[in-house]
């Protein structure tokens, strides 16, 4: 729903780019991409890791990457050096993935209640599109490093407590997401912000 937002808040163009071969995608269906394109979102349906971002066009303000590079199965190194490309000179890149040592787990793993995914999601279903690998700061400053960016930062967000089952940690999170910000590093989300080098 980010590029409907994008739209909304006046950006001319806004391309969404996926394979769109996710559960989610087949319990939706067709008719969330039509409302993108109602609203004059361009959606291309591609995989990217094996055909890349060519034919887009150039000049973008800004390219995102939210809750995906983590579920790539090879190195997402080739995409992100072409995103950088097709940023005008002051253009913006935004990654933003699962933190792999958040505070919830650093406490939940020792516990033995961490699991990085279920097993039906791997064993069951044909292809796996779960979680491969999960981030941390460190993580995304080299990848920030490799892409030459500049001006660059990591911010920490809280969604999976916000969205969580548990009212207590709905409620916990309330509490303490302002704090967690401060320290990226123990938030359940993170973000790399970086210009174009």
């Amino acid at each position: 729903m980010f590029s409907l937002a994008c739209r909304a808040v006046g950006f001319r163009r806004v391309v969404l780019v996926d394979d769109f071969a996710d559960p989610v995608n087949e319990e939706v269906g067709e008719e969330v991409l039509e409302l993108h394109r109602s609203y004059g979102v361009e959606v291309v349906k591609r995989d990217v890791l094996a055909e890349g971002l060519s034919g887009l066009g150039s000049g973008f303000d800004a390219i995102t990457f939210f809750d995906t590079i983590e579920h790539w199965h090879h190195s997402p190194k080739r995409v992100l050096h072409q995103a950088v490309k097709l940023l005008n000179p002051a253009g913006w890149i935004v990654i933003g993935v699962p933190n792999c040592v958040n505070l919830r787990k650093r406490i939940t793993v020792p516990l033995g209640m961490g699991k990085w995914s279920q097993m039906a999601d791997w064993y069951e279903r044909e292809r796996f599109r779960g979680h491969v690998r999960e981030f941390d700061v460190d993580d995304l400053r080299y990848i920030a490093n490799d892409l030459g960016l500049r001006s660059v930062r990591v911010e920490g967000r809280n969604w999976a407590g916000h969205s969580s089952p548990l009212r207590v940690v709905r409620l916990a999170t309330r509490l303490l997401d302002r704090v967690l910000r401060l320290r990226p590093s123990l938030c359940s989300d993170l973000y790399l912000v970086g210009r174009k080098g």
